[in-house]
């Protein structure tokens, strides 16, 4: 099987070397796009899983949409687990619980604030389950390579909007929030735990993004505020192509951390739901961020860990992250 994958790439490669071919391949299975390609297929290895057409998208777009990734039953044992959360019937150590202050009411829990996001949830064994799922895990590696790190752990739930537009979230890099490269090696899956569409604030991307660099990143000035550090891109193409990505629930968009990506608003009365994680290589290594465009938020990353663990306000970005990533070591996955 791999051969006949590795047979039919060299057929695309040879395509690739004509001054004039342009490709035609699919990023999901319900859109095309055309585009020149380059030569050299850097961000994907082959493994066996993508075909050659799939890891030419991923290339020149940066991200790739699998269909029905995740079973039904799977999905629905996420939300359970995250509605036990909700009402306290279990206790999550490192849990960071996320409350929308403008949302009033609760899905689950009369008189309190609507929870919109769990991070780090790596200690919740049924949560933490989705990061190590074996149809996830086939993929990353095609991105990461065999020796794969759970990183960064979300699971979102998009409130309706009040009318502030404060469920939308600024197009960013995700590469932003991590002190660790390369790049390259580093993806996330992220995947609908029901039907997400542009009316409930689907995941907007900018195709050929990743291409560029880390840019400089801040707070934007919206009228009716913004979350805590929903940091967005300083400045980018406004007249970027971009790409509505919506979804069936199980479906799992893998993408690189330089895709600049957002979402708009829910406009719908229903929370949106989708659960993610950021993988990386173990070959990955952190990098000094002082002086970089990643300052500000090493700052506030290092202010909520002082609130979270109670170290001091010495410890650096590096440390910060390693606090949760450390937890998460015992079930680094070597293949």
């Amino acid at each position: 099987k791999m051969s006949r994958a590795a047979d039919r790439l060299k057929v695309v490669l040879n395509h690739l070397d004509r001054s004039h071919g342009a490709v035609r391949a699919s990023f999901t299975s319900a859109q095309n796009v055309s585009y020149h390609h380059p030569q050299v297929l850097q961000y994907t290895s082959d493994t066996g899983v993508l075909t050659p057409e799939q890891r030419i998208a991923y290339e020149e777009n940066g991200f790739i949409l699998i269909r029905k990734l995740v079973s039904d039953q799977d999905i629905d044992r996420f939300r359970k687990e995250f509605e036990r959360i909700c009402k306290r019937e279990v206790k999550v150590p490192g849990l960071v619980v996320m409350r929308d202050v403008t949302i009033a009411k609760s899905e689950y829990v009369e008189g309190e604030k609507a929870v919109t996001k769990l991070q780090d949830y790596q200690e919740d064994l049924e949560l933490f389950r989705y990061c190590t799922l074996p149809q996830i895990l086939k993929y990353v590696e095609c991105f990461t390579g065999p020796n794969i790190m759970a990183m960064h752990t979300m699971l979102i739930n998009k409130p309706p909007d009040t009318g502030k537009k404060t469920s939308r979230h600024p197009m960013h890099q995700d590469l932003h929030y991590f002190p660790f490269r390369p790049a390259d090696r580093i993806v996330c899956s992220w995947t609908a735990m029901e039907k997400v569409h542009r009316g409930n604030g689907c995941l907007v991307v900018l195709p050929g993004s990743h291409h560029g660099t880390l840019l400089e990143h801040d707070y934007p000035e919206w009228e009716g505020g913004v979350n805590k550090m929903y940091h967005g891109v300083r400045n980018y193409d406004p007249n970027h192509p971009r790409v509505h990505l919506e979804m069936e629930k199980g479906d799992t968009v893998f993408f690189h951390p330089l895709l600049i990506h957002g979402s708009g608003m829910n406009q719908t009365d229903g929370f949106r739901k989708a659960i993610s994680c950021h993988y990386a290589s173990s070959d990955c290594y952190y990098i000094d961020v002082k002086g970089t465009t990643q300052e500000n938020i090493s700052n506030e990353v290092k202010e909520l860990a002082a609130k979270k663990y109670g170290v001091d306000d010495t410890v650096t970005f590096q440390v910060c992250s390693q606090l949760q990533i450390n937890t998460q070591t015992d079930r680094q996955t070597d293949r």
